[in-house]
């Protein structure tokens, strides 16, 4: 028997362990700044393909595919920070909190291969 949460979704859904990522600057040391991520915590998650297209960025095809990645709740997460699985990066463009319940967040995400 497959326990359910009160949405409806099984518990084990979110059985993909993400880090969540936050955008720091540090000083270049000629007067500018250097933009790399750091980790802020590793979440359980479930990923979920929504589309994906392929377009140009300067002479070089890219692509750039669409997800829905649906975690526990939790706060501070914003779209500038990312979620990465490996090698797999997903630049988070849009976070919501569904029901306003506090329960589940769900983040619009688009994953960019060169």
């Amino acid at each position: 028997m497959i326990r359910e949460t009160t949405k409806g979704r099984p518990v084990g859904a979110l059985r993909r362990r993400l880090l969540l990522e936050a955008s720091v600057e540090t000083p270049d040391g000629a007067g500018g700044q250097l933009r790399g991520f750091e980790t802020v915590a590793a979440v359980w998650a479930q990923v979920e393909w929504l589309s994906g297209n392929e377009r140009w960025r300067g002479e070089r095809p890219e692509q750039a595919a669409s997800h829905r990645i649906t975690l526990r709740w939790r706060a501070g997460v914003d779209s500038g920070q990312r979620l990465r699985d490996g090698e797999q990066v997903f630049d988070i463009r849009a976070v919501g909190d569904l029901d306003g319940g506090r329960r589940r967040l769900v983040c619009l995400v688009e994953e960019v291969s060169r």
